[in-house]
């Protein structure tokens, strides 16, 4: 299995710095990061540093790219002492949030000391059979900013949360999907752009089996278990792979037509439609794909897996983290032609603010696992 990334690396969390010490700070073709062979390896990012957690079978722990509080400059692959035998883990801004069997804490990641700045003690019985994953605890969540814990009424099952930057999106055992934070960008998915304190079904999805969520800044994401993807919120950027009309003037300007834009008096084709703000969620269409597993949402990019084992991004592009050799934002779901001219099946894919990473193997050595597990399930 092998880690890629690519997109915004102004703290080297890509690509670390090079014997001069200069970091390029956009990154627009995919980089290996890591290429560890019987090892499990997990990413999460924020705007400034990634975290990876290393499975061994010595031990587990984290280890940080990026900037740090308190360094002379950007560190790449600091392990974190305090993440030993941690068993999950999510970073942000100023924590490093550690879920251990027992308990989980937050961390202010900083030089030349880390700080405990939260611990919650839970029963390792309350994990059984089902490990939830950050920032899903028992009895309710963990956020980056003090009280740290909000309780969640744990009649609603849940088995996935993704915060993003105003708002929450959730989902149950039953597949279920609630919302909730702010809606000022209708990224709750309601219909309106009002705000929701406490969790609230979305309607607009309700019998339709969701298996996948997330949030990106301001626009939301989920997938059906027959393989549709849904999106919502904010497309200024063309994140939600619906028609941007910034994106349009752009590319007018881009090819000299600058007079043809838009806002200038000219009247608009009437078969063109622009979305800005998706208030309730949209079916996308993913050009040749039949089946969507996976997706991940930045600030203002979206990634998303194919059935097949490919990648497609689409949305804000400016420091080339939609991994296309370019920096250009689009609002058409494209195919990273990277991992397909290798011939890589893409198994998971998670996006930082501004960057993405992707974990990926050969298409041979995902036949021959995958033969495998079946034999497997047939002995």
């Amino acid at each position: 299995m092998s880690w890629f990334g690519f997109g915004f690396n102004g703290f080297g969390q890509i690509r670390p710095a090079d014997v001069s010490g200069k970091v390029d700070c956009k990154v627009s073709t995919p980089v290996l990061i890591s290429d560890l062979c019987g090892s499990e390896w997990r990413i999460s990012a924020c705007w400034s540093s990634r975290a990876a957690v290393i499975h061994t079978d010595s031990g587990s722990h984290v280890c940080v790219s990026g900037f740090v509080c308190g360094s002379s400059g950007p560190v790449y692959e600091e392990i974190i002492p305090e993440s030993q035998e941690c068993t999950n883990f999510s970073i942000s801004e100023r924590y490093l949030t550690l879920g251990f069997t027992d308990r989980v804490e937050c961390w202010e990641i900083r030089h030349p000391q880390n700080n405990l700045v939260w611990r919650r003690e839970q029963e390792p019985s309350q994990n059984a059979g089902h490990a939830l994953a950050l920032p899903l605890v028992p009895d309710g969540y963990v956020i980056p900013r003090s009280p740290f814990f909000c309780p969640l009424s744990t009649k609603l099952c849940a088995v996935s949360l993704a915060l993003g930057t105003e708002h929450a999106v959730m989902l149950t055992a039953s597949g279920t999907v609630f919302t909730w934070g702010s809606g000022s960008h209708g990224q709750l998915g309601h219909g309106a752009l009002t705000s929701q304190e406490e969790p609230q079904v979305l309607e607009a999805l309700w019998g339709v089996p969701i298996t996948e969520v997330s949030a990106g800044g301001w626009h939301s994401a989920s997938v059906s278990a027959g393989g549709d993807l849904y999106m919502w919120g904010w497309n200024e950027s063309g994140q939600l792979g619906l028609p941007s009309k910034s994106l349009k003037e752009e590319k007018l300007k881009r090819t000299g037509n600058a007079e043809s834009v838009v806002n200038k008096g000219e009247e608009k084709s009437k078969d063109e439609v622009f979305i800005s703000i998706q208030a309730f969620p949209a079916l996308v269409d993913v050009p040749h794909v039949t089946e969507i597993i996976r997706v991940c949402c930045g600030s203002r990019h979206t990634a998303a897996i194919t059935g097949s084992g490919d990648l497609y991004t689409w949305g804000w592009g400016q420091y080339g983290q939609l991994g296309h050799a370019s920096e250009n934002s689009t609002d058409e779901p494209m195919l990273v032609e990277y991992f397909h001219s290798q011939d890589m099946c893409v198994k998971d894919v998670v996006c930082g603010l501004w960057n993405t990473f992707v974990s990926a193997v050969s298409k041979k050595q995902s036949l021959t696992t995958a033969r495998l597990q079946d034999k497997s399930l047939l002995s």
